[in-house]
């Protein structure tokens, strides 16, 4: 199953499950997308279908970001003319939850939940390393070189 939508100017080949990167989407409160603009539909293998208006994608944003930075250098040559700007273009990466159309619906599988790592306590850690730095052997220091004298170094060689 998948469905082809329009979305910021572009169409996009769509299946429940697939993740996207789009320009910047506004989100309902509980952070979904609906794609109302939905070109075709194919249920079947080899059936694709033009649906009229009651066909939805719906998607949940999983985060926003910028793209990286890009240079727009605009140059004359003889007229002593450059000027140069830099732009990140704003994105939202979707995934497709859900395709519903003809009274059908295919969703995405769900996805695990992640769970929080429990963190250590900073007062345990600090025990910890001062008993392994008591348990440790001590070196001893070895006994700097003798220096030589300076008799030695003042005589001149003929």
């Amino acid at each position: 199953m998948y469905a082809v939508i329009r979305a910021g100017g572009k169409q996009y080949r769509v299946a429940p499950g697939d993740v996207l990167r789009l320009e910047t989407q506004a989100a309902a409160s509980n952070g979904t997308v609906e794609f109302n603009d939905v070109l075709a539909v194919s249920a079947n293998a080899g059936e694709i279908a033009r649906p009229q208006a009651n066909a939805l994608v719906t998607g949940e944003i999983l985060n926003e970001g910028r793209a990286k930075k890009i240079l727009v250098f605009h140059y004359k040559k003889k007229k002593q003319y450059k000027k140069i700007a830099g732009h990140r273009q704003p994105f939202s990466n979707v995934r497709i939850t859900e395709i519903a159309f003809d009274g059908q619906k295919f969703s995405a599988p769900e996805l695990p939940k992640k769970e929080a790592k429990p963190k250590k306590v900073a007062k345990a850690h600090t025990e910890e390393k001062a008993e392994a730095k008591a348990a440790k052997p001590v070196a001893k220091k070895k006994a700097a070189a003798p220096k030589k004298s300076a008799a030695k170094k003042s005589k001149k060689k003929k």
